[in-house]
């Protein structure tokens, strides 16, 4: 009888004391939208549109002025986030090759140790989704041909003044996710964890252009235009053709973007990018209500980021894809018990950083080698957390479709230095961000130094030329499969997968230089910095010589 009331006893303090990490254990709600400008969370970004929502998590949280992807682009990115690993230890190369589906997340973790988990939305973080158009932009990227490969950027306006719900897939996933809140969450005795995942402010597809075209609509309706000020809408100035990085031309043409637009149409595209935004953020709104509702608010983390940015036509470009500041910088804010309130971190961070905070919040030791370091000591309020190291730098890399050339970001203070494919047969660029804003002036060679003390750095963090060869073994094998798998259909398959430039007028010949590419010898040494083969629109000048004009009629 004594042995079973000890053992009575013992459940029962068991128990309490399960009940009470559970109640100091916060809960955790994520949202991640897509293609969100993360300048726009703080001024003067602020400024152009209204974001109530992003607001009440900045007045009430803490705002990252320095959060950084570590991949520009959809996949990548969330794989990323989700793994805590840089894209090339996960060899998350392309929207198409990304973690495998067995791979452990945060929220796995947060599942095996207590946590009622949820996901919905857009997680797009696995190998094998996104189109065989995209895929195949991605393997070829190194042909001697340049693909036009999206829609030029359109605004289509929708509905009236009352039409509020224009994304209606975001709209259904978040209704899903605040009817969990009410009904699952609000009723469960464990700490739970709940991912949204949004589509938008990612532009939508031109669906003009058939089933493989890319997304170059910007959407919106008059109710959520009404939310930008057209006064602090500004026009990006772009360098001369001729003066842009090689790089960045081909993505200009590839992206469609190399024509002439009106001043009128870069501000129409902006201020309906703005619009999305602002619809995005009321989803973030419906979320946060459903926990104010249910009186869950005050224990539970709230944080919102995205997955990459959107340039907007700034340098002459839509879409993400780039190291510009308007494709790689992302928002990161969060809000909850026991963090710091109306705080602004300068520190820079990127999305590995994710998941050691998320598991640190949780009190999860986190297992494994990680690229990301927790945020909890530059948030808390608590002084058992005094401000451990953070690195001082970020890294983001970039291996997919629209860019001819593996690129690697490093950030570091004032500096962002970007290396192409070996660090030989591409020039790279610098710019001081903090004089620069635009990024309009690459002054690699103005300050030598510079650059080597940055090369040196990234080096050690990785081997970038050897990744680039990985890379391109990885592309030309995959396209190769691919290829013979078609076997007869192949040239139809090919030939209608985008608008190519010549190709209707040279099909044999573009079939031609993709045959020479891939008789190309796949063995090349690993590791060794060696010349490789450079697009034909490497011949345009690699050297910013010209001031920036603005090239808009």
């Amino acid at each position: 009888m004594k042995i079973e009331m000890f053992y009575l006893i013992f459940l029962c303090q068991m128990y309490g004391q399960s009940l009470c990490r559970n109640e100091t254990r916060p809960n955790i709600v994520m949202v991640m939208s897509d293609a969100f400008d993360g300048r726009l969370t703080f001024d003067p970004g602020s400024k152009v549109v209204q974001l109530p929502y992003v607001n009440y998590l900045r007045e009430l949280g803490t705002t990252f002025l320095n959060a950084y992807t570590n991949s520009p682009i959809c996949c990548p990115s969330r794989a990323a986030m989700w793994s805590g690993q840089f894209v090339h230890l996960t060899q998350s190369w392309n929207n198409y090759k990304c973690l495998d589906a067995n791979a452990t997340t945060w929220m796995d973790l947060l599942e095996a140790n207590g946590y009622l988990t949820k996901s919905m939305g857009k997680l797009d973080y696995t190998s094998g989704s996104h189109s065989v158009s995209n895929r195949v932009e991605a393997w070829t990227r190194d042909v001697q041909f340049v693909l036009r490969q999206e829609g030029r950027p359109v605004t289509r306006l929708v509905g009236n003044m009352s039409t509020v719900r224009i994304m209606r897939k975001d709209w259904e996933n978040t209704d899903k996710a605040t009817q969990w809140i009410h009904q699952r969450a609000a009723s469960s005795h464990q700490p739970f964890a709940l991912y949204l995942g949004l589509n938008l402010p990612h532009p939508y597809k031109t669906e003009s252009l058939g089933p493989t075209a890319g997304g170059s609509t910007f959407l919106t309706s008059p109710y959520w235009l009404k939310k930008v000020s057209s006064e602090h809408i500004t026009v990006p100035k772009w360098l001369p053709i001729a003066a842009m990085h090689p790089v960045d031309y081909y993505s200009t043409s590839t992206k469609n973007c190399s024509g002439v637009f009106t001043e009128d149409e870069v501000k129409s595209i902006r201020a309906f990018y703005y619009a999305m935004c602002a619809e995005a953020d009321a989803m973030l709104g419906q979320m946060i209500s459903a926990l104010r509702e249910t009186g869950l608010l005050d224990n539970t983390v709230v944080i919102f980021t995205a997955d990459h940015g959107e340039l907007a036509m700034e340098h002459r470009q839509f879409y993400k894809m780039s190291m510009f500041e308007g494709s790689s910088h992302v928002p990161l804010l969060v809000m909850g018990p026991r963090l710091m309130s109306g705080l602004q971190v300068n520190e820079l961070v990127s999305l590995v950083d994710l998941y050691p905070t998320v598991l640190d919040i949780a009190s999860i030791p986190a297992v494994g080698i990680l690229s990301g370091h927790t945020l909890l000591p530059l948030l808390s309020k608590a002084s058992a957390f005094s401000k451990k190291q953070h690195p001082d730098w970020v890294l983001s890399e970039y291996h997919g479709c629209n860019v001819n050339a593996s690129t690697y970001m490093l950030r570091s203070g004032r500096w962002k230095y970007i290396a192409y494919a070996d660090g030989l047969s591409v020039s790279p660029q610098l710019f001081d961000i903090t004089r620069d804003k635009e990024e309009l002036h690459n002054v690699a060679l103005k300050f030598l130094d510079v650059q080597a003390h940055l090369d040196k750095i990234l080096l050690s963090i990785v081997d970038y030329p050897k990744v680039s060869t990985t890379v391109q073994l990885y592309n030309k094998k995959s396209f190769a499969a691919w290829h013979h798998s078609l076997g007869r259909n192949y040239s139809q398959v090919i030939a209608n997968l985008r608008w190519h430039v010549d190709w209707q007028k040279d099909v044999l010949a573009n079939e031609r230089a993709i045959d020479n590419w891939l008789s190309d010898s796949l063995s090349r040494a690993s590791g060794q910095r060696k010349h490789q083969w450079v697009s034909p629109t490497f011949a345009i000048l690699a050297k910013v010589t010209a001031e920036p004009t603005l090239q808009i009629t």
